[in-house]
C-alpha cells in the first residue's frame, strides 16, 4: 500500500505535493515498466532509479509515525520548508494531518530521510543496529523491522520489507482464521443454548398441554350442565310466550277501548276549539274596528297639527304676550323690571329646557365639547366626556326623551364605557366637525317633532333654528345638571 494519504486542506498549498512520488506508490512500478529509457534513468548516463517498493499499510503508517515523532527534535534548519508547519502540530495531529507531506519529503529528500533515520535508529537501540546489519531478530515486530529497514535502507532492505509484508499478511490471515473460529464457537454455544431453551420450552408445553386437557374436561362438564339449563330455560320461555300472547290480546282490547274514548274526546275538543275560534274572531274583529277608529282619529289630529304648523310657519318665541305688556308698561313708567322679562328671553334658563323636554317625543341634541369645556374645562377630555354622558343619562331616565351627544372625532379615544340607557354618543368623522353632524341630525328629524339643540355656538344655533329646532345655550344644560 502506498505511503500516502488523500490531500489534506489543513496543510499549506506547497505541502500538498503530488502523491505519484510518495513512498511505495504502485504507479512507480507502472512507470518503470512502461516508460522508455529516458523516463527510467536520471539525466545523462547515470544509473537507473529503482522504483519504491509497495509497502503494506501498517508499515507505511509506522514510517510516518516514526518520522512525525522525531520531526520536532530536528534543528529548524534541518527541517524541510514543507514540513516546518507540520512540525508545529500537536503530536496526535502531526502523523494524521501531515502524512502526505511527510511521505513525499521522505521520498524526494534522501538527506532528510538520513537525518530522520539517525534519530529513529538511536531510539530503536539493538533492534535498529540489527536492521542496519541486514538482519532481523526472530522475536521482533515485522512491521517495526520493515519501517526501520525502509528508513535505514541497508543491504537487502527490500527483502526485509517483503518479508514483513508476508508476515503482516500471515498475521491478517491468522486473525481472520481466529475470528472465524471464534464465530464458529459462538454459533456452537448459541446452538447449545437454543437446544437447552428448546428442551425447557418443550417441558413447559407438555405441562401446558396437561393443564389444557384438564380444563377441557371441566369445560365439557360445564357444557353438559349449561345444556340442561338451556333446555329448562327454553321450556320456561315457551310458557312465558304463551302468557305474553294472552296479555297482548287483553292489551289490544283495552287499547281499542281507549282509542274509541280518545276519538270521542277529540271530537268534543274540536267542537270547543271551533266555538273558541268563533269567539276569538268576533273579539278580534271588534278590537280591529276600535283600533282602526283610534288610528284614524290620531292620524287626523297629527296631520292637522303638521298642516297647521306648516301653514303658520311659526318660529319659537322668546317672549310671552304678558312680557310685551310688561315692556310697554315699563316704558311708560321709565323703569324696566328685569326679572321676569330677562328670564323669558334667557336661552340659558334651565326652566326653558325643562319646558321643551316636556313636549311629546322631544329630542335633545348636545354639542359635547362646547358644553364640557364651558362647564368642566379643568378636567381631562376623558373625564369631561364621562361626566357629561353620566348627567345626560339621568335626564333621559327622568324625561324618557331621546338624547344624543356629539363630540369632535379628531380626539376620539378607544375604550369608552358603555353609554347609559337612552343616550346616544356620536363622534364626527374625519374631515367633519361636530357642528356639521348636529345640523345633519336636525335635518334628518321629521317636520313637527320638537328638537332641542344645546350649544353656545351662534352659528350652530342659527343653523338649527332655520330647520325648526329649539337652540339653547350650554349654561341651561349645565344648570340643569347641577340641579340634578
Amino acid at each position: 500500500m502506498p505511503l500516502t494519504e488523500p490531500y489534506d486542506d489543513h496543510l499549506p498549498q506547497e505541502d500538498a505535493v503530488a502523491l505519484d512520488g510518495a513512498l511505495g506508490n504502485p504507479d512507480d512500478n507502472v512507470v518503470s515498466e512502461t516508460s522508455g529509457p529516458s523516463e527510467s534513468t536520471a539525466v545523462g548516463d547515470g544509473p537507473a532509479v529503482e522504483p519504491e517498493p509497495t509497502l503494506p499499510e501498517p508499515v507505511r503508517q509506522r514510517i510516518v509515525t516514526l518520522t512525525a515523532m522525531v520531526l520536532p527534535t530536528l534543528p529548524a534548519d534541518e527541517v524541510p520548508v514543507p514540513l516546518r508547519r507540520v512540525a508545529k502540530f500537536a503530536p496526535n495531529r502531526r502523523a494524521r494531518l501531515g502524512a502526505p507531506a511527510i511521505a513525499a519529503q521522505l521520498t524526494a529528500d534522501p538527506l532528510f530521510r538520513q537525518r530522520v533515520t539517525a534519530r529513529v535508529l538511536a531510539d530503536a537501540g539493538d533492534l535498529g543496529a540489527a536492521v542496519v546489519e541486514g538482519t532481523a531478530p526472530a522475536a521482533a515486530d515485522p512491521v517495526e523491522v520493515a519501517a526501520l529497514a525502509y528508513l535505514a535502507r541497508p543491504r537487502g532492505w527490500r527483502e526485509l520489507i517483503d518479508a514483513s509484508g508476508a508476515a503482516v499478511r500471515a498475521e491478517a490471515d491468522s486473525a481472520v482464521v481466529a475470528e472465524l473460529v471464534r464465530e464458529a464457537e459462538q454459533r456452537a454455544t448459541r446452538a447449545e443454548h437454543d437446544r437447552a431453551v428448546a428442551r425447557v420450552e418443550a417441558e413447559k408445553l407438555r405441562d401446558e398441554l396437561a393443564r389444557v386437557r384438564e380444563e377441557l374436561g371441566q369445560l365439557r362438564e360445564e357444557s353438559r350442565q349449561v345444556t340442561r339449563t338451556l333446555r329448562e330455560t327454553q321450556a320456561r320461555e315457551r310458557k312465558a310466550t304463551e302468557l305474553l300472547a294472552t296479555e297482548r290480546g287483553r292489551a289490544a282490547r283495552a287499547s281499542a277501548d281507549v282509542d274509541a274514548e280518545l276519538r270521542r274526546a277529540r271530537a268534543r275538543l274540536a267542537e270547543a276549539e271551533s266555538a273558541a275560534g268563533v269567539a276569538r274572531a268576533s273579539a278580534k274583529e271588534a278590537r280591529s274596528v276600535d283600533d282602526a277608529r283610534l288610528w284614524l282619529l290620531l292620524e287626523t289630529i297629527g296631520q292637522a297639527a303638521v298642516g297647521l304648523r306648516r301653514e303658520l310657519a311659526l318660529d319659537p318665541v322668546d317672549k310671552l304676550p304678558a312680557d310685551f305688556v310688561a315692556d310697554a308698561f315699563a316704558e311708560q313708567q321709565g323703569t324696566a323690571p328685569a326679572g321676569p322679562a330677562a328670564r323669558a328671553r334667557d336661552t340659558d334658563d334651565p326652566a326653558r329646557l325643562d319646558q321643551l323636554l316636556a313636549l311629546p317625543r322631544a329630542h335633545l341634541v348636545v354639542d359635547g365639547y362646547n358644553v364640557t369645556k364651558r362647564g368642566f374645562g379643568e378636567m381631562s377630555l376623558e373625564q369631561q366626556r364621562k361626566r357629561l354622558i353620566t348627567g345626560l343619562g339621568g335626564i333621559a331616565a327622568q324625561t324618557g326623551d331621546e338624547v344624543t351627544v356629539v363630540f369632535d372625532g379628531a380626539e376620539r379615544m378607544h375604550g369608552l364605557p358603555p353609554a347609559p340607557r337612552g343616550v346616544r354618543v356620536l363622534f364626527s368623522r374625519k374631515g367633519e366637525t361636530a357642528d356639521e353632524l348636529i345640523r345633519r341630525l336636525v335635518r334628518a328629524e321629521p317636520s313637527g317633532r320638537p328638537v332641542v339643540v344645546v350649544s353656545s355656538d351662534r352659528e350652530v344655533a342659527d343653523g338649527v333654528r332655520r330647520h325648526g329646532a329649539y337652540p339653547l345655550g350650554a349654561d341651561s344644560l349645565l344648570r340643569r345638571l347641577a340641579r340634578s
